[in-house]
């Protein structure tokens, strides 16, 4: 029914799960700030090569499909222009019959 602050307390503490604490010298601490800072910064070089990597194939795949656009332009320019030609020549011959 009621619950006192003291019941929860100790319930509490024999049913949470313990935490470890370390103890190190400042000395100690500097190295493990070291090292970590050190393995952020090789992350963060890794991540950027990656993403350049991937950005530089982007840009190539890109590259290839607006050069084949461009192509398929020029041969469906060239192919108007070849029928719009010949659509003309056919009205010029019909005109002096």
């Amino acid at each position: 029914m009621y619950t006192s602050i003291v019941d929860v307390v100790v319930a509490d503490s024999f049913f949470s799960p313990m935490r470890t604490v370390y103890v190190v010298s400042d000395k100690q601490l500097e190295t493990i700030k070291r090292k970590q800072r050190q393995e952020e910064l090789d992350n963060l070089e890794s991540s950027r090569k990656k993403l350049e990597q991937t950005y530089q194939s982007r840009i190539k795949i890109i590259n290839e499909r607006e050069h084949e656009l461009q192509e398929e332009l020029k041969a469906l320019t060239s192919a108007e222009k070849k029928t719009e030609l010949s659509a003309e020549e056919t009205e010029k011959c019909g005109a002096k019959a």
